[in-house]
């Protein structure tokens, strides 16, 4: 059985490429290159959704060259969207989530109109946490709700595990989260959606995973008995 959505931590960049003795951002680029790739296995294994975790609050605090390199990175590969064919022809909507008013401005803008651009699609869906964090997620959705307590738009009463997901950055559950680069922790990622979501970790960098490692985490995932706490 193939996961509906797949969420991933593409970790191991800044590793790679030291281990090449490259500068850090060079690891980033090559990891940009491998998630091209990664929307073309998605589609042919006919994933429905896929959610990459590219940029956490921590990385703020990257050192500034780093910072400013990783910048332009998404610059370059956010707004090569608007114009990839494939996001039409195979009707993917992309979002971005996150406290993305952290991030410069223009990298705001070239977001806004990606979403803008395909927020009609439904066929297949790509989420990017950008300047995220699963804690954070929570508070912001705690903060969403207390804001409509105030005013009367919401009966405290009414709050449920329905009503709190419908204001978290993203209301769906990763059936499969797959982490690379060798550690064995989710850092805060999905931290509410994820509760039962499958976990696979992969001992290679994000650059160096190919699709017969996302096929062998599928394979692997399909021989789980998923019993959700039953």
């Amino acid at each position: 059985m193939v996961p509906k959505h797949i969420g991933i931590i593409l970790d191991g960049n800044r590793r790679f490429a030291k281990r090449l003795m490259l500068k850090p951002w060079k690891g980033h680029e090559w990891g940009a290159k491998k998630v091209e790739k990664l929307f073309e296995w998605c589609r042919e294994l006919d994933i429905k959704e896929l959610t990459l975790y590219a940029f956490s609050l921590e990385n703020l605090s990257r050192p500034k060259e780093e910072f400013d390199c990783l910048m332009q990175i998404f610059r370059s590969e956010f707004n090569k969207l608007l114009f990839d064919e494939r996001i039409d022809k195979d009707e993917i909507r992309i979002n971005f989530i996150g406290r993305l008013g952290l991030l410069p401005q223009d990298l705001q803008d070239i977001m806004q109109k990606v979403m803008k651009k395909t927020e009609r699609y439904s066929r297949h869906i790509i989420n990017f946490a950008m300047a995220y964090g699963g804690r954070a997620e929570i508070i912001d959705a705690a903060r969403k709700i207390a804001d409509k307590a105030s005013r009367g738009e919401i009966d405290i009463n009414s709050i449920n595990e329905d009503v709190f997901s419908q204001h978290l950055y993203l209301n769906s559950k990763p059936d499969l989260i797959i982490r690379t680069g060798g550690e064995k922790r989710i850092s805060g990622f999905l931290l509410y959606q994820g509760d039962y979501a499958e976990l696979c970790f992969v001992d290679k960098m994000w650059p160096e995973f190919e699709k017969a490692d996302l096929v062998n985490a599928i394979n692997d995932y399909a021989e789980r008995d998923r019993r959700f706490g039953r």
